[in-house]
């Protein structure tokens, strides 16, 4: 008698894929809003969805991207209804990439450029999160409300912003970023409408302990092995003749500020945007309090800047900058890192999250990987059997394991 199983498997990963494709193509049953400014939707009711949610969804976060973020994005919103009653809020980048912001690497760790005719070639991508920061700040979802139940109304919003930007070029892939263990699994209806997850670098976090009042106090927390080197970095630094400060007339230093954030930046393998001079300056400006900026001087000039922003009870250390040359003489960078923890302490956060670069310095800090994903959907769905095989074969680097605490 014959085997029917295989048969059967296929009966049903026929029946999956219809189900699936209906589903994509039927509406959620939620109403939508969109916009292509935040200032164009109700206030009120994108403050009542986002207030419990990321600084980075917020408006006056917002508004900044809109007046000066990088120039290859444009921001894109919806709200999303049950009814009368606003569920989720979307924020989306709808983003111009070219070939030629991405480095190869090299053996021996050294990038360059991709060749010239590859350089020439722009694809659109619609981003549901942020470029310009890293985490879950794509969307949120009202109090009370079950994440789970509202992304296939998610989904469906990011399908109407696609749709709604075809005047502006088509946009074959859609990327929905920065997702958690946890978050991931709130979205797992995304797989349904063939978003397919990749595994990025982590997120270094370091937990702030409750006993922490002061960066001495951080210090004294280190085993003496990590303490002596915490402290021959800032007499190094000192000893180099610089001055670390903290600053609050950004604006004034814009220009050294960006000149140093390029250098930082040129060396980067993925370059997906270039921030503004003025964007840091205004950012600081917008945020007050919840935004420190510390630079390093010598005779006067800026030789570094680190920033770090206070999400609620989360500090980001956000931009850096430094001059190369001399951090080969004294150690700017790690002083720069340091500067954050202070931060960080002094903000009253409960954790740091430091970003996904540079693993092996935080996790000298205390840091910790929080693994972080994208979910990626190409517009073509044949083209998403080659996105799943090119996402199989995409590497992420590991953090190394460090303990440097008693």
């Amino acid at each position: 008698m014959p085997n029917i199983r295989p048969l059967k498997r296929i009966a049903g990963k026929v029946r999956d894929i219809r189900d699936s494709h209906r589903e994509r193509h039927r509406p959620s049953g939620f109403g939508f809003a969109l916009a292509d400014s935040v200032e164009y939707l109700d206030a009120a009711r994108w403050d009542s969805v986002a207030e419990n949610s990321s600084l980075f969804l917020s408006r006056r976060y917002l508004r900044v991207v809109e007046e000066v973020g990088p120039e290859n994005l444009q921001p894109r919103y919806a709200l999303v209804f049950r009814g009368r009653d606003a569920v989720a809020c979307v924020a989306a980048q709808s983003a111009r990439i070219t070939a030629a912001r991405v480095r190869k690497k090299k053996e021996g760790g050294r990038a360059s450029k991709v060749s010239a005719p590859l350089e020439r070639i722009e694809e659109r991508v619609l981003v549901c999160g942020n470029l310009l920061s890293w985490g879950q700040h794509g969307v949120a979802f009202a109090r009370g409300e079950d994440p789970a139940r509202l992304w296939p109304a998610v989904a469906e919003a990011l399908y109407r912003l696609r749709r709604a930007d075809r005047l502006h070029g088509e946009t074959d892939l859609v990327m929905v970023k920065d997702l958690s263990d946890a978050e991931a699994a709130e979205a797992s209806a995304l797989g349904r409408f063939s978003y397919r997850p990749l595994e990025t670098d982590p997120d270094m976090v370091l937990e702030i302990s409750p006993s922490w009042r002061t960066f001495d106090d951080y210090l004294a927390s280190l085993t003496s092995k990590y303490r002596k080197t915490a402290r021959q970095i800032i007499k190094d630094v000192e000893a180099a003749g610089c001055v670390v400060e903290e600053i609050t007339d950004v604006a004034s230093n814009q220009d050294e500020i960006h000149a140093l954030y390029m250098q930082t930046h040129e060396h980067a393998r993925l370059r997906l945007f270039t921030l503004r001079p003025e964007y840091l300056p205004t950012l600081a400006e917008r945020l007050g309090d919840d935004m420190r900026f510390t630079v390093v001087r010598k005779d006067g000039r800026l030789l570094g800047f680190v920033t770090t922003v206070r999400d609620n009870d989360l500090a980001v250390g956000y931009y850096i900058g430094f001059d190369r040359p001399t951090n080969a003489e004294a150690p700017l960078y790690f002083r720069l890192l340091y500067s954050v923890v202070g931060h960080a302490v002094e903000m009253n956060c409960r954790r740091l999250s430091l970003g996904r670069t540079a693993l092996e310095p935080k996790a000298r800090l205390g840091a910790r990987p929080s693994p972080m994903r994208v979910l990626v959907r190409h517009r073509i769905p044949a083209l998403n059997v080659l996105v799943r095989a090119l996402l199989r074969s995409v590497d992420h680097d590991e953090a190394p394991e460090r303990n440097p605490f008693k």
